[in-house]
């Protein structure tokens, strides 16, 4: 596929397990951030595409107005979710702009296995509150990670924001070298800009817009809270 623009539909059809979605935001408070974290992203989350279920996406945010396909619940945190449904609520409720970055070549079954129980491990690890964000944040400033770091990493954490959440993923699935502390990944080591400590023989193309799809009226906005709307939305720049 070559980079560009693409519709939502051709989006869903082309993502595979392993592959990235990126979201960028440009309001005042968006930019902001930007310029305080050197990051041009305001959130990542990762693909996970099997047999027999719609694509989903993994990632973690604050609120839980989406159905989490592990936990079989609403909740908060780290969460699987549809992948159409998620993005149409970062493009339209969050007014992000949408991003996807393929990896190259195809998992096979080994990485999804890891993937999996990753999944299993990781889901429902609470968001952080933000000035947990920020001292995770500097912490892993310090990309050297011990041996024994290494093996802790395997136990889930207390709490996780959504760039940590897809680097310790991809790390465990072996597509990630395993020579930095989770900690290390914010939303912007996962944009084509910066760079990826990626394993042979895989790697990610560009970034290829993915255009909104006209919201639908389901009334969801008349029946959410307003605060807690609000809060997911102040959410998104803290990432």
């Amino acid at each position: 596929m070559r980079p560009g623009r693409i519709s939502l539909e051709e989006g869903l059809a082309a993502s595979r397990t392993g592959d990235l979605w990126i979201f960028r935001g440009y309001t005042v408070i968006n930019r902001i951030m930007h310029a305080a974290t050197n990051s041009p992203v305001n959130h990542v989350g990762m693909a996970v595409v099997i047999d027999d279920l719609p694509p989903l996406l993994w990632h973690a945010e604050i609120g839980k107005a989406m159905f989490d396909y592990w936990a079989g619940r609403h909740q908060r945190g780290t969460q699987l979710h549809d992948l159409r449904e998620a993005v149409q609520r970062w493009q339209h409720r969050y007014g992000q702009r949408a991003f996807l970055r393929q990896l190259t070549p195809e998992v096979g079954q080994v990485e999804e296995d890891r993937m999996m129980l990753a999944i299993a491990r990781l889901d429902g690890v609470r968001f952080p509150s933000y000035p947990g964000l920020a001292l995770s944040w500097l912490r892993g400033r310090d990309a050297y990670v011990s041996r024994r770091d290494r093996e802790r990493g395997r136990i889930a954490p207390n709490d996780a924001f959504c760039a940590e959440i897809v680097g310790r993923t991809l790390t465990e699935m072996g597509i990630l070298r395993d020579e930095v502390p989770a900690q290390w990944y914010d939303p912007g080591r996962f944009w084509s800009g910066d760079s990826l400590p990626v394993r042979e023989p895989w790697s990610y193309g560009a970034e290829i817009e993915v255009e909104p799809e006209p919201p639908e009226d389901d009334g969801e906005g008349a029946r959410e809270v307003t605060r807690e709307a609000g809060a997911a939305e102040s959410a998104t720049a803290q990432e």
